[in-house]
Parts: structure tokens; sequence; C-alpha cells
């Protein structure tokens, strides 16, 4: 999907998709972790990281 580094980084480093609402937002994975970071839309506190390839 992506050719190099860079652009992998800019697409998926960090970046976390609530469960609830799918909401994208970027965030420390360590304060993920600890239950500190909330949605901006919903204010759920369940988040995974975005996929880097689609599951067919």
């Amino acid at each position: 999907m992506v050719k190099f580094k860079e652009a992998e980084a800019r697409l998926f480093k960090n970046v976390y998709v609530c469960k609830r609402c799918k909401t994208k937002l970027r965030a420390d994975p360590e304060d993920v972790r600890r239950g500190k970071v909330k949605c901006r839309k919903c204010g759920s506190k369940a988040l995974r990281l975005k996929h880097k390839e689609l599951k067919r």
C-alpha cells in the first residue's frame, strides 16, 4: 500500500480510531494505554490503532 517510510509514518504513526464512532485521532500510545485519552466526538475511551491494511 505505502511505498516509503515517511508516508507510512504520516498515515499510521500514533493514529487511533474510536471503536464506538469511528473517529480518527492522533495520540501518544502510552497515554492511550493508561486511559488518559478519550474520543473528542463521543467521549469513549475505547480506542484501537488504525489498521495498516484492509482485512478481506
